[in-house]
């Protein structure tokens, strides 16, 4: 007995090392996976400071042209959008990846209900895109890839609208099921 004992506490041990070593390397990998989203920030909002501060730069501009204009009021109002979108482009170019990052999360901390309202705002806008490019697909689909649909006759004769699984009365395919001679039909169904 003291033998299984023994293979029992040395599976035990070993199963407890093998958890810690795959511990470690999930530990290892959050950590670079951090690293890499913190590095991705922190270029991409280094770029961004530079796109928004030449942005401010263009308002700047235009501001200027209206003050050359007489038109003060304006003027003043586009140096001060251009004051705080410069200031913003300050930010985001000076900022480190954790600093944005922290910054981020305290926003949302802070905010839950303007982090909830700009999820349903994507969201809608996404599902306004999906059903767009789906209805333009069915469209193509429908048309033979054309992008036009094939015109349509109501029974009467006059134009009319096709819909999915509808076969007006009086079509050559009503006719062909129904038995009724038809090109290559026959009546009971024996060939002519």
């Amino acid at each position: 007995m003291s033998d299984s004992s023994g293979t029992t506490g040395q599976a035990q041990e070993k199963a407890k090392e093998v958890t810690g070593q795959a511990q470690e390397k999930m530990q290892g990998a959050a950590h670079e996976a951090r690293g890499r989203v913190r590095d991705q920030v922190d270029q991409r909002s280094t770029q961004a400071g530079e796109q928004v501060r030449s942005a401010a730069q263009d308002v700047r501009s235009v501001a200027n042209q209206m003050r050359e204009q007489g038109r003060d009021a304006p003027a003043r109002y586009a140096e001060q959008a251009a004051d705080r979108v410069e200031s913003a482009g300050d930010w985001l170019r000076d900022s480190d990846g954790d600093t944005i990052l922290r910054d981020v999360e305290q926003f949302g901390r802070n905010n839950p209900w303007a982090v909830v309202a700009g999820g349903l705002a994507i969201g809608f806008a996404a599902s306004r895109l999906l059903k767009a490019s789906s209805t333009e697909r069915y469209r193509s689909s429908a048309s033979g890839g054309n992008g036009r649909r094939a015109p349509v006759s109501a029974p009467n004769g006059g134009p009319g609208v096709a819909r999915p699984g509808h076969v007006p009365a009086g079509s050559s395919f009503e006719t062909a099921q129904a038995g009724s001679p038809g090109p290559g039909n026959s009546v009971g169904g024996a060939p002519r």
